[in-house]
Parts: structure tokens; C-alpha cells; sequence
């Protein structure tokens, strides 16, 4: 009952921390920011010029992904009890922008972002951010257009912040997207015609180690070891981000005292394992003494010992190494 009870805290204090997070990455400046290093839209716009384009408040955990719920979440039409939902998936944040394009012409874009701490969660990250794509693709007939008109259909980006991504893929940013290969002949369509779905992986590494990037925001931001003053500090200073007033340094100073809280659980519960380790070798070791010592059988050293029954075919295993 008692470990229950700490993995049911432990929960609590992870899903506030996940709440704040989202909550600081739906400011229209961090966005901005996002923006300017992962859609090519936007690489000759200024950080302003890119927040005027964000055209609505993003909505956080809103908007349900799978087919058959989306449009009842956009349009505001979804009662359902919430309890009744919990396995529903939905967007972490999804919202519109519009960007400039050639010849004055203005794009439109819908764009779903999310935070990612587990970057291979038993299975591959980038199918599931293509799924989003095609789902974010597919769910706007009916609403962005109906029967044929598919020139219609918006872009759309999948941007994917990884939080704790392995060695080889940290500080970089990689783009995914449908490009044209002529195998026989050479023709030319409107790039626009195809280049409709973008995936962005920004994959983050150690906050001590920043660049004045948007890697560099997002580690300060994210930040499990900074406190609240010392991100306002580095954000202000680095990042101009005099956006980050009122409810977001609250969000922040939350997430930061929730952070703490995050890591204390970790080193609880990896303190724990650690001396679970130590106890079995120790155990181990007795075993084996008394085998070789005493003479007796090894159900015997685990009787005196007092192992229980169902961890002795283990404890048998690892005495044949």
C-alpha cells in the first residue's frame, strides 16, 4: 500500500509538472521562437513579426487527435465526461498561424506542438508524430473544406520537443518533410502542391551547456536544476522574452518548486534500487558461503535465510554465473 501511495504522489507531482510546461510553451513569444528555427516559413520574420502571425490562443490538451473526435474538440461541442475520456489522446498544443508566402500571397498553417520526456517510449516518436500529421491533414474535411476541394487543404507542422532524447541526437534540430524526386524525366510542380506535412524534432541537451538559440530557450526554460529567478534572469537577458510577466513567472515558479519535486521522487526511488541491489548481492554472496561452508543445499542457505519463495528461482539463476 505505501508504494501505491508514493507512485500515486509521485504521478500527481509528474502530471502538474507536464501541466505547467505546456502551459509555458503556449506563450505566443516561446512559440515564436519554436517557429522561427522549425518552419521555413518563418527563417526571415523577427520574433514580433512571427507572433503577430499566430492567429489564435493555442489550445492546450484540447483537441482530440484520433478520427471521430476532432471536430466535436474544435468546435467547442465536446461534453463528455472526463473521466469516461482519460484515454483519449489529444494534442498537447495545436493552434493557426498564417506566414508569409511569394507574391504576397499569405499561407495558412496548422500547427500541433508537443513536449516529449520519453524519446523511445516503446515505439518509434516519428510515426507517431506522421500519424499526427495525417490525422491534422484528414481532420480538416468537413471543416477546412468539403467534397473536392482539396486545394483547400492547409499545411501542417508536428513539432516535437524532447526533453531527454539519447546522446547521439541531443542539441539538434531535423526536419521531416515530403519532397519531390523526379525518377524518370524532369518536372517541377508547385512545391506548395505537396509540401503539406513538416515534422520538427527538437532535441534538447544540457542546460549548462546553452547556445543563444531556441535550443538554448527551451533548456533554460525546461530547466529541472534553475530556479525561477535565474530562468527570468537568462530569458530576459538572452532571449528578450519580456513576455514572460504575471501568470507565466507564476506558471514558471510553479513548474521550478514542481521540478524539485520531480527530481527528490528520482533519487528516492533510485536510491531504493540502488540498495535493493546491495541487499541481493549481499544475499548472494551468504548463499554462497554457506553452500561451500556449511555444506548444506542451497534451499537450505535461502530457508535459514529467509528468502521468500518467489524470488528464489532468481537467486538459483544467478548462483549457475
Amino acid at each position: 500500500m505505501g508504494n501505491l501511495r508514493q507512485d500515486i504522489e509521485s504521478a500527481g507531482i509528474d502530471a502538474r509538472y507536464d501541466e505547467c510546461c505546456k502551459r509555458l510553451l503556449a506563450n505566443k513569444k516561446v512559440l515564436a521562437w519554436i517557429l522561427k528555427y522549425s518552419a521555413a516559413e518563418y527563417k526571415d520574420c523577427t520574433i514580433e513579426e512571427i507572433v503577430s502571425y499566430i492567429e489564435s490562443e493555442p489550445q492546450i490538451g484540447a483537441v482530440a487527435v484520433d478520427a471521430g473526435e476532432t471536430a466535436a474538440s474544435v468546435k467547442g461541442l465536446d461534453t463528455e465526461d472526463s473521466v469516461k475520456n482519460e484515454g483519449k489522446i489529444t494534442y498537447d498544443l495545436r493552434f493557426e498561424a498564417t506566414a508569409p508566402g511569394t507574391d504576397g500571397e499569405v499561407i495558412q498553417l496548422i500547427i500541433n506542438l508537443e513536449a516529449q520526456n520519453a524519446f523511445k517510449p516503446g515505439y518509434p516518436l516519428l510515426k507517431r508524430a506522421v500519424y499526427y500529421c495525417s490525422r491534422m491533414i484528414s481532420a480538416q474535411k468537413g471543416m477546412e473544406f468539403i467534397k473536392s476541394e482539396y486545394h483547400k487543404i492547409k499545411k501542417v507542422y508536428s513539432i516535437w520537443v524532447c526533453a531527454n532524447p539519447p546522446k547521439a541526437y541531443r542539441d539538434t534540430i531535423t526536419r521531416y518533410k515530403i519532397c519531390e524526386e523526379n525518377l524518370i524525366g524532369n518536372v517541377r510542380e508547385n512545391v506548395q502542391n505537396y509540401d503539406l506535412m513538416n515534422i520538427v524534432m527538437l532535441c534538447l541537451g544540457d542546460d549548462q551547456n546553452r547556445a543563444d538559440n531556441v535550443l538554448g530557450l527551451l533548456e533554460t526554460l525546461l530547466s529541472v536544476s534553475m530556479d525561477a529567478e535565474r530562468k527570468i534572469e537568462i530569458l530576459d537577458r538572452n532571449y528578450n522574452m519580456k513576455l514572460l510577466d504575471g501568470m507565466e513567472t507564476e506558471v514558471l515558479g510553479e513548474m521550478c518548486n514542481l521540478s524539485e519535486g520531480v527530481f527528490s521522487k528520482g533519487m528516492e526511488k533510485g536510491m531504493e534500487k540502488g540498495m535493493e541491489k546491495g541487499r541481493e548481492a549481499t544475499l548472494l554472496d551468504s548463499i554462497k558461503k554457506m553452500i561451500l561452508g556449511m555444506g548444506i543445499t542451497a534451499d537450505k542457505a535461502m530457508d535459514v535465510l529467509e528468502i521468500p519463495q518467489e524470488k528464489r528461482a532468481e537467486y538459483m539463476e544467478k548462483l549457475k554465473n
